[in-house]
């Protein structure tokens, strides 16, 4: 499976916004493994700002070292706004 920093490395010279088919390109003309260019070629056809756009939505984590138990508890946390820090002032 592809990683994070596999996708960045092979479209690290694409100029944003682009399309799918200019990532794509783009990772092709930079000699990327098969499984880079499956996870691109799933893509949604539509413009990225930047790589992390392209592997969010390629489906790819940028911290698998987290567990989904982890990111669960960490969604628990209560953040506080800035109005609730506020209101005590």
């Amino acid at each position: 499976m592809a990683s994070y920093t596999d996708v960045l490395e092979y479209l690290s010279a694409l100029d944003y916004p682009a399309g799918k088919d200019d990532v794509i390109r783009e990772a092709e003309r930079e000699g990327a493994p098969p499984d880079v260019l499956r996870a691109l070629r799933a893509l949604p056809p539509v413009d990225y700002a930047n790589g992390t756009e392209v592997a969010r939505s390629a489906g790819i984590d940028a911290a698998p070292e987290v567990s989904p138990s982890q990111r669960a508890a960490q969604a628990r946390v209560d953040h506080p706004r800035v109005s609730q820090h506020l209101r005590g002032i």
